[in-house]
This record gives C-alpha cells, structure tokens and sequence, in this order.
C-alpha cells in the first residue's frame, strides 16, 4: 500500500494523470499531464475522477499504481492513478474493465436537445431512442435497463450514478457530431443506410408496391414492384428524387 501523502492542510494527495479524450474535461493546465489532486478521508476513485470533472460512463479503465481496479477503489493518499477512456477498438480482457461489454450492436439514447443527430443515426441504421419529453431521469433509466448508449452534451447527466454507457459530444453541429460518433464507436461497417424510419426509429419492412399505391402520389404510382414501410407510423420510403441527395448526405457524414 501506498504511504500516504499528506499536504500541509491537512489532506491527502494522490496524483492523476488522464489519457486522450478524457482530457476535454479537463482545465488546460491539467491536460495530458499528471498533477495532484487533494481529498478529505478515503473517497472512492470514482467519485475522485467526477470531483475533477471527468462523468464516469466515459471511462474504461483506471489503473493505481499499475494495478486495474474499479469504480470502488479508496484512496488512502500517496497513489499514482492513470485513467484511460473507452475502448472500443482494443482488447483489454485481461483488466478491469468499468463499463459493460463494447457496443458490438450499437444502441443509443439521445437527450432532448439532439433531435436532429437522431435523425442522422437513424438514416445509417442505428437503433435510436428519442423523445422530445425524456428528462434526465428517463434518459439514465432507458440507458441503463436497455444497454443503450447515452449521447449527451450534459456532463452533469452522465454522472449519475445509474449510468453505466454514456458519451459526451464534443461538437455542437449535428452534421459533425454524427461524424465524431461514427468516429469514436467505428461504426462505419455498421452503418445500414435506409433500413430504419428516421421518424420513428422502426425497423422498415419491403411491400408491394401495389399494396401501397393509393398512399403514393398520383405521379408515382405505377414506377415500382416494392417500396419500403415502417410498420410504426405507415410512411412510406422509396428511391425518389431525394434518394440520391441522402446517399450523398450519408457519404459525407461518414467520411467528415
């Protein structure tokens, strides 16, 4: 065990050092450096990270004093604590991991200010919940009992103790915050363009078209064996005058 470190106040120290993206929490003159933290009695090293600034879903791994430990850990004073993000792309198995499995079958929940990042995730395929209504509390209750991924840009709302999966956006634009999500969950081969309602988030279904037709504009009619229909709210998807714009839309938004 670590001495204990001691200032002259009377408090612990323990020195932190936080790694990649876990560093937009964090002031410029503590980032991408270690530096001392001071704490009162012996605080989990959960609740040390979130004093500092950091919301716990964004972290995967802490290490003190090269050792793996969880959100539980006490600091006693003295420790050396390096804090990585999410790993989506390496094989940390071996270690102890603080969020659940990675998002192999991305799902999401996104907070009532990102209306139109939901449309964009819908229209590559992804599974997402969205309501203008949902407070933080649904938010962190659907996250947690669906293993959806929560998107936010409210720090505050991804330290709740009930949120396990959660991501704060770094963009504000929604046509940068699809590509920073595509980004940071390498969704690309995930991405299924036209398979979701982008209203309503249902799996489409393929229909004759002549099953449809009288919900089809007159001008339409006719030019189709199958179109697509949620099974949500009925609406109706087909390759129009539009399809090209959206392939264009959804090759940018991946690449950007």
């Amino acid at each position: 065990m670590s001495a204990g470190k001691r200032s002259t106040s009377g408090q612990q120290r323990a020195t932190f050092r936080f790694y990649e993206e876990l560093n937009d929490f964090l002031p410029p003159d503590r980032r991408k450096i270690a530096f001392d933290y001071a704490f009162n009695g012996t605080p989990s090293v959960k609740d040390s990270i979130e004093a500092i600034g950091v919301p716990h879903p964004e972290v995967d791994l802490i290490l003190v004093d090269d050792e793996s430990v969880g959100f539980d850990h006490l600091l006693n004073g003295g420790e050396r604590i390096a804090v990585y993000p999410m790993f989506e792309r390496v094989d940390i198995a071996p270690l102890t991991r603080l969020r659940p499995n990675p998002l192999r079958e991305p799902r999401f929940v996104l907070d009532v200010h990102l209306g139109k990042l939901a449309r964009y995730l819908r229209l590559l395929g992804f599974d997402t919940m969205y309501e203008r209504d949902y407070d933080d509390a649904t938010l962190a209750a659907i996250s947690r009992k669906e293993r959806r991924l929560l998107l936010t840009r409210d720090k505050g709302l991804l330290k709740r103790n009930e949120v396990t999966r959660g991501y704060w956006l770094r963009n504000i634009q929604p046509r940068l915050q699809i590509a920073e999500v595509v980004e940071a969950f390498d969704l690309r081969r995930a991405v299924r363009v036209f398979s979701r309602c982008m209203v309503c988030n249902h799996t489409l279904e393929t229909v004759a078209e002549a099953s449809v037709r009288d919900a089809l504009p007159a001008g339409l009619r006719g030019q189709f064996e199958q179109v697509s229909q949620c099974p949500g709210c009925d609406r109706l998807y087909w390759p129009g005058s539009h399809y090209d714009k959206l392939v264009d839309l959804v090759s940018n938004l991946i690449s950007e």
